[in-house]
């Protein structure tokens, strides 16, 4: 486990990582996109 850990602290501290690190930051600081990420949680949580 803490080898995929490490992989993945690694990508995030790639050049490539950072990008998609902002990337995610900024898709998740608009509303609409907050209230599309909810509202499947909401889904996902209802069905089981």
């Amino acid at each position: 486990m803490a080898g995929i850990i490490g992989r993945i602290s690694a990508f995030l501290k790639s050049p490539q990582g950072r990008r998609y690190s902002d990337q995610a930051k900024r898709m998740a600081s608009d509303p609409r996109n907050r209230q599309r990420a909810q509202d499947m949680l909401r889904r996902f949580r209802g069905k089981r």
